[in-house]
């Protein structure tokens, strides 16, 4: 601590965007609360380590962070090391012993008290080294949050937690049943950022396209969506997390009426075979899936779809694994991650027969990469040549980087682009395709579409 200030804190932010956002909410609290935030945790006296625990790389990857976080504690200025997120809410006590280097564990419905709960112990009157009783938090558009994507980028977290209760997922357990937010607090928080010089709001959500049934006036993603699509400056909002079985057709309409909505579909569908995904608990089969993305690609023919399939599941035969082969073949998606099922304590799938070795989860996954790779280096070769916007992140002596409407954040690729001239991160400028690989793109810069 210096002059009296409260002491600097460094954040590590693991797992998805959803975490991203929390880590955020706790940045504005601590801003708000006069605490100075370093990029360095070597200079760091409060150290904080925000984790994920979906799966189990997942956790070893939140555990090393953890361990090499608390060297700081030997060896820096650090004092007080602080864990939150799914892995305190996923383990809870038990972690006391694993992790006695970490101070407190803070859950996911308490991390927007994270200044309060510092300030107590920092004063000796912290009532309990753990703090996981809510998990039933939702942030709004008051709330303090700090943006950390790249320039002119945001993410909105519409909802909170997850109702589906897939056979492999821990999250309804980690974050709570699924609760989405008043309509008006996303649309103005919306507005807030554009006003801020954000160009790309990305909702996100555990599942995006289940938003707004739970309410006591229900409303849907479409209608959010025309609303969102009325605010000012905002250029690109992007539909991330679309759970295959609640896209509509009044959603895909209005994807393609609006167009600041870009032209763009995650839908994760993690497997084909109607016997795995009636074991996974996932209502959509080959038949439907095959509908709806014919249906999405004939309502929008530019439509990107991106999805996620996962292999290895217990009872995934090789002839059944050969199906989804065939399907990612047919199908071409223009972008798509592949996971290999894990065997995570505390789900039904944990408990079935007929899980497949670990070998065979790896091959399997190559041999899907291998097969997209082929199929995303043909899509992405047919772009060359084009002209479209990109939205600038950062600088480089020739240009620049950033990405295009097909490229989602952080999942997608990069484009990298030149210029005669100096760019602004976080404008949007016309570019010529120039190049490309399997996943980034390149491109030359014309003439600047906005400038603030």
């Amino acid at each position: 601590m210096v002059n009296g200030m409260n002491p600097s804190v460094h954040l590590v932010s693991l797992g998805c965007a959803k975490n991203t956002v929390d880590s955020e909410v706790m940045l504005g609290s601590l801003m708000k609360a006069h605490y100075s935030i370093t990029l360095s945790p070597e200079e760091a006296e409060i150290i904080i380590i925000n984790t994920c625990s979906f799966i189990k790389p997942a956790v070893e990857e939140s555990i090393g962070t953890i361990l090499e976080m608390a060297l700081q504690k030997k060896s820096g200025t650090c004092t007080l090391l602080i864990v939150t997120g799914c892995l305190p809410e996923r383990f809870g006590k038990t972690l006391s012993e694993l992790l006695p280097e970490v101070d407190l564990f803070i859950g996911t419905g308490e991390f927007h008290r994270i200044a309060e709960i510092i300030n107590l112990h920092r004063h000796g009157r912290s009532p309990s080294q753990f703090f996981m009783e809510n998990r039933c938090y939702l942030y709004n558009h008051t709330t303090p949050r700090i943006n950390t994507s790249p320039p002119g980028s945001a993410y909105i977290k519409i909802a909170e937690g997850c109702s589906h209760n897939c056979s492999f997922c821990i999250i309804p357990r980690l974050r709570g049943p699924f609760r989405s937010r008043p309509p008006d607090s996303i649309v103005q928080e919306a507005l807030d950022l554009a006003h801020q010089g954000i160009k790309e709001i990305n909702l996100i959500a555990q599942d995006t396209t289940m938003y707004g049934r739970d309410l006591s006036q229900p409303v849907t993603t479409a209608t959010l969506l025309q609303r969102l699509a009325r605010v000012e400056n905002l250029e690109w909002i992007r539909l991330l997390y679309a759970n295959p079985h609640n896209v509509t057709d009044d959603l895909v309409r209005t994807i393609q009426r609006e167009e600041k909505i870009c032209d763009y579909l995650d839908l994760p569908l993690q497997h084909v075979s109607r016997k795995i995904l009636q074991a996974m608990r996932r209502k959509q089969d080959l038949k439907t899936i095959t509908n709806l993305i014919e249906s999405i690609r004939s309502m929008i023919p530019e439509v990107v779809i991106r999805t996620t399939v996962m292999v290895g599941f217990p009872g995934e035969t090789e002839e059944i694994f050969q199906e989804l082969v065939g399907f990612v073949c047919k199908t071409r998606f223009d972008h798509l991650g592949v996971f290999p099922y894990y065997r995570e304590e505390g789900t039904r799938a944990a408990s079935f027969p007929d899980q497949v070795p670990e070998k065979v989860k790896k091959h399997r996954r190559k041999i899907i990469m291998t097969t997209q790779a082929t199929v995303s280096r043909e899509k992405n070769s047919a772009k060359v040549g084009r002209e479209q916007k990109v939205l600038i992140q950062g600088n480089s002596p020739s240009g620049g980087w950033g990405r295009t409407v097909s490229q989602a954040p952080e999942v997608d690729g990069i484009t990298t682009v030149t210029a005669d001239y100096d760019l602004v991160p976080g404008n949007m400028y016309n570019a010529r395709i120039t190049g490309a690989e399997v996943y980034d793109l390149y491109a030359t810069i014309l003439v600047p579409s906005s400038r603030s």
